[in-house]
């Protein structure tokens, strides 16, 4: 019996439809039970007439509930007294809490003026409007600092955009009709898992299965064939398999010469890139890259999968623009099943949103714009530091100059983000809000590792207790979330708590003064693109969530039609050439590819050096899940996978503790000896908090600022490292490695 037949005929019970929040690309349609009497939400599930959802939800939010109702949940607001990062703080009215903030805030700008405030928050929600609505409101007209947000999707977007022009791609449910599939770079049983029914839909019909990635993955271990290649050269690979590719004419020619523009370019670079070359930087051997090659040229229709972990590196934006060429190389594009897909997005792009988040507020000004990968150097009273942090994610973009870099951030106002635990750099960060000088406001469901530095700790509302419309970026349903139960406790929605801001600070416009469902309606009814055509405030009511009006099947670029400013999928690119990168595909190395590190206690250094990257934990979702009990108990401990032929020669055994370090500091973790590993990588699921870890540091302690290439996104999968054996007393030499390592970085 499914769990919507037990509770809908039960007449003391009401059934409410919502939407997952949290950031995935499956955006789930789920369903909750609530008993009127108590108010109390007794379960949730997947809405079974979602057609990507189709009644499942992920194991973490199939267990919402436990996180809605944990005992540690925030519901009252909290004012700092204690030191900073002690986690001390006392009760307080609402009232007297935005009224000091406001006061505050008030003082800094009379003193630093507005852009002395630095809001900070990313993606622990997706709703439009809690994500970034009454919030980019407040901040608009306060004129405050704008915040890059780039820590996750950027340097990706930007080599997707630059040859596709959208992030659109395959509709999720059409992989069914795939023949071949290579998921490059994406675990999908973990951060995509409504993706596999499809998949395991076109296996059932003969498809093949290919994993690439550096680490044999859950998704990788159910795969026909894993494909291990080191971290940050799949550039390099895609370039070897257009080189086989074209060097055997197994392109499509029509397609090329109808829908493409820059093949001659392209075909000169490749040239350069047999797979004899591309084999020492990738790992996979040259004989295999010419059997991909022809295999994915040779399967009709073929389906790429990549996912945002592949560009977070130094060359990710390339690698994604290179990758990105192959449908079009191939006319993958003119069959259902055919194509690539990074993100369902850019379905979505012509939806207006100056209703929500009203720019003209600004009234004239322009703020300047900190990379939110650089908050570590943001925080700084270093004005060098500071410019390091402006925004500039293109080699055009002249960084600030440090004299420029003023003023320092005196006011950080954090919601839905964790950056004390997410945030590369960990120890420059929580410098920055360890400041006694920096007012920090933190809007919050839990006590997190950043909660801990807050001057005040506002309760904010989970997706069970507030309205708000999601836009998804793995399939193309609108979907919208009505509260199923009230707010617990004083717990709000972050609208309300920027409306009551807005109020205290005197801000008059009746923006400020709108409820959540006026505000959405308008949303909603600002929409003039066709695409929305059947998206009503009516019939998300009715429905819960509307497809956007587009053919099905939706192949969009099975004859051109491309949205770049050829209308072709742009193996040369005019915008790259003007944006200062070389305008055909290329190879743009991992950080860790140019430079070496070692223990700063000295040693070999090409034998020391190690390649970390930290993927999602499967019980995680980033920081969020990382308190609720039954998902530490998945997860166990802080873990570092090391290959046999790494932990060896290193004198590492199973379960020892080791310590991970570079320039930044170091880590302890558990060791966990795999094969299912690249040699010479090693991978620590994250993200733990900080508070729950071993030292009291996670992964991130040894992340470092370093800009990809493309849109200055994150670098998080290209971090070298030295590892050693945790010697079980010896604080001593732990304590100078620690002090060695930060004079190394301060260096």
């Amino acid at each position: 019996m499914s769990k919507l037949s037990k509770y809908r005929d039960d007449p003391a019970l009401q059934i409410i439809t919502g939407v997952c929040p949290h950031d995935c690309p499956d955006s789930c349609s789920w369903q909750v039970a609530v008993d009127p009497a108590t108010g109390r939400a007794l379960d949730l599930w997947g809405h079974p007439d979602h057609p990507v959802t189709q009644g499942a939800l992920c194991t973490k939010v199939d267990n919402y509930l436990e996180r809605t109702y944990h005992a540690g949940r925030l519901t009252t607001p909290l004012k700092r007294v204690g030191p900073k990062g002690s986690g001390q703080f006392a009760p307080v009215s609402w009232d007297d809490a935005i009224g000091d903030i406001a006061a505050r805030l008030q003082a800094i700008i009379a003193e630093h003026g507005p852009e002395a405030v630095l809001p900070y928050s990313y993606a622990g929600t997706m709703g439009l409007l809690q994500y970034n609505g009454m919030s980019a409101r407040f901040f608009h007209q306060m004129g405050a600092s704008r915040l890059a947000r780039t820590i996750c999707s950027e340097a990706g977007f930007n080599g997707f955009l630059y040859t596709i022009g959208a992030t659109e791609g395959i509709e999720t449910q059409d992989y069914t009709h795939a023949k071949l599939i290579l998921i490059w770079g994406s675990n999908t049983l973990t951060s995509n898992v409504h993706l596999w029914q499809f998949v395991q839909a076109a296996r059932s019909q003969g498809a093949t299965l290919i994993a690439i990635d550096p680490a044999q993955t859950r998704t990788a271990r159910l795969a026909d064939e894993w494909i291990p290649i080191h971290p940050g050269t799949d550039g390099a690979l895609a370039l070897a398999i257009m080189h086989v590719i074209i060097a055997e004419g197994l392109h499509d020619a029509g397609y090329v010469a109808r829908y493409t523009v820059g093949f001659e370019a392209l075909a000169q670079r490749v040239a350069e890139w047999p797979p004899e070359r591309a084999a020492p930087l990738t790992g996979v051997p040259a004989a295999r890259i010419r059997d991909l090659a022809r295999t994915y040229a040779r399967t009709q229709p073929a389906a790429i999968r990549i996912n945002y972990g592949i560009q977070r590196h130094a060359g990710g934006g390339m690698a994604v623009r290179t990758i990105a060429c192959l449908p079009a190389l191939t006319g993958a594009w003119r069959q259902r099943g055919g194509g690539i897909q990074l993100s369902a997005s850019g379905t979505f792009r012509h939806l207006n949103q100056d209703s929500l988040h009203r720019p003209d507020l600004l009234a004239g000004r322009s703020p300047r714009t900190i990379n939110m990968n650089r908050l570590g150097d943001a925080l700084s009273r270093d004005p060098a530091a500071l410019g390091r942090a402006y925004y500039h994610p293109r080699p055009v973009d002249a960084p600030a100059r440090p004299k420029a870099a003023t003023p320092p951030v005196h006011a950080l106002i954090v919601y839905n983000s964790n950056p004390a635990a997410v945030a590369p750099d960990q120890a420059a960060v929580r410098q920055g809000l360890g400041r006694e000088d920096l007012f920090t406001v933190v809007l919050e469901h839990f006590q997190t590792d950043t909660a801990d530095y807050a001057d005040y700790l506002l309760p904010a509302t989970t997706q069970l207790e507030h309205w708000d419309i999601v836009k998804p970026y793995g399939h193309l349903h609108l979907a919208l979330n009505r509260p199923a139960i009230a707010p617990l406790g004083q717990s709000l929605p972050n609208s309300e708590i920027f409306r009551r801001l807005a109020a205290a600070m005197g801000y008059t416009d009746p923006c400020f003064r709108q409820d959540d469902v006026t505000i959405l309606q308008e949303l909603i009814a600002a929409q003039t693109h066709p695409r929305f055509a059947d998206i009503t405030w009516e019939s998300l009511l009715a429905q819960g969530f509307v497809r956007l009006a587009l053919p099905q099947p939706y192949l969009p670029f099975a004859q051109g039609n491309f949205p770049t400013p050829s209308g072709k999928c742009e193996f040369y690119s005019e915008r790259m050439a003007a944006d200062g990168y070389d305008p055909v595909p290329t190879y743009h190395p991992p950080h860790w590819q140019r430079v070496q590190t070692s223990p700063p206690m000295g040693g070999d250094r090409a034998a020391d050096a190690l390649v970390c990257i930290s993927p999602p934990a499967h019980a995680f979702l980033n920081s969020t899940f990382a308190n609720v009990e039954r998902f530490q108990r998945r997860e166990q401990t802080p873990l570092l996978r090391i290959h046999p032929d790494d932990a060896a020669p290193r004198g590492i055994v199973d379960g020892i503790a080791v310590r991970v370090g570079n320039e930044h500091g170091s880590v302890v973790l558990t060791a966990q000896i795999t094969t299912q590993l690249m040699p010479g990588t090693v991978l620590a699921p994250g993200v733990w908090w900080a508070k729950a870890s071993p030292d009291g540091r996670n992964i991130n302690q040894i992340t470092t600022q370093q800009e990809a290439d493309m849109g200055a996104g994150a670098g998080f999968y290209d971090t070298q490292v030295w590892v050693t054996p945790l010697p079980a007393a010896d604080s001593t030499e732990n304590a100078a490695i620690d002090a060695a390592a930060q004079s190394l970085a301060v260096a």
